[in-house]
C-alpha cells in the first residue's frame, strides 16, 4: 500500500520566493532587527536551537504569499541548516510558529496596528511586538500577548517575556556609533544585554583600570624602595 504524505507535495524554502521585492523605506527598519539578532547571539551562545529572522518571508500557506515581518523569533527550531542557511522560513518544513514577530512602524502605515495585527493573532503567534519611533503622546514600544486569540498589551519598559526568558524594551544607547534610542533584550533583573561595541569599550575601560592599578602598585614599590634606601636599607636584602 502507498503511503502519501501531503507535505511532500508542498513546495520547498527553497522553490519559494525568498524576496517581495519591497524596499526597506526607513533604515531602523533593517538595524534595530539587525541589533536584536545580535545582542540574542551573545545572551545564547551555546543555544542552538533558536532563529531569528530579518525582513524574511514566513510562508503558512502554499497558496499564499509569504508575510514578511521585520524581524521574528523561533524557538525550538534548528539555527541553521547548512552554511546556505534559510532563503525563507516555512512552516510546514519548520513545524514551529514564531513565538514573536515585531513591526518598526515608518512614516507610511502598513497595516502594524490593524490588517497585520491580526494576521499574527490568527496564527497563533505568542508575543506581538510594535515599535514607533515618531510617536510622542502614545508610548513608542507596544507589546502585546495572545490570550483567548486576542492580542492584550503589556505595560512597562522593559516587558518580561516568561516563555523566551527575556525581556525586550526601549532606551537610549550606542549602536553602529548611532546614540539613540534602540531596542534591546534585558535579563530578569531588568538589566539590557550590552550592544558589541558597548561590550568592547567596557572590555577596553577594564583593561585601562587594571593598567592604571598596576602602574599604582609599581609607583607604590618604588616609593618604598626609595624610603628604605634614605634609612640605609637595600630593599632587595628584605626578600
Amino acid at each position: 500500500m502507498l503511503n502519501y504524505d501531503p507535505l511532500a507535495c508542498l513546495p520547498s524554502s527553497e522553490e519559494l520566493p525568498d524576496s517581495d521585492d519591497t524596499p526597506v523605506d526607513n533604515e531602523l527598519q533593517d538595524l534595530i532587527p539587525g541589533l536584536l539578532k545580535a545582542l540574542l547571539a551573545m545572551a545564547w551562545p551555546e543555544r542552538m536551537d533558536w532563529f531569528f529572522g530579518v525582513d524574511m518571508g514566513i510562508y503558512y500557506d502554499p497558496d499564499l504569499p509569504a508575510i514578511v515581518p521585520d524581524g521574528f523569533l523561533s524557538l525550538g527550531v534548528e539555527r541553521f541548516y547548512d552554511e546556505d542557511l534559510r532563503p525563507s522560513y516555512v512552516l510546514w518544513e519548520e513545524n514551529k510558529l514564531p513565538i514573536l514577530v515585531f513591526e518598526v512602524v515608518s512614516k507610511t502605515y502598513r497595516g502594524e496596528y490593524s490588517t497585520k495585527k491580526a494576521e499574527y493573532a490568527r496564527l497563533g503567534i505568542l508575543y506581538y511586538v510594535v515599535y514607533n519611533p515618531f510617536r510622542r503622546r502614545k508610548p513608542r514600544l507596544e507589546v502585546y500577548k495572545l490570550v483567548n486569540n486576542v492580542y492584550e498589551l503589556h505595560d512597562g519598559n522593559p516587558v518580561w517575556l516568561p516563555e523566551i526568558g527575556l525581556g525586550i524594551g526601549i532606551e537610549r544607547g550606542t549602536y553602529l556609533g548611532i546614540p539613540r534610542e534602540w531596542m534591546y533584550w534585558y535579563n530578569q533583573q531588568g538589566q539590557r544585554f550590552l550592544t558589541p561595541e558597548e561590550k568592547e569599550k567596557v572590555a577596553e575601560q577594564k583593561a585601562q583600570q587594571a593598567e592604571q592599578k598596576a602602574q599604582q602598585a609599581q609607583r607604590r614599590a618604588e616609593l618604598l624602595a626609595e624610603q628604605l634606601r634614605s634609612l640605609g636599607i637595600e630593599p632587595d636584602s628584605l626578600i
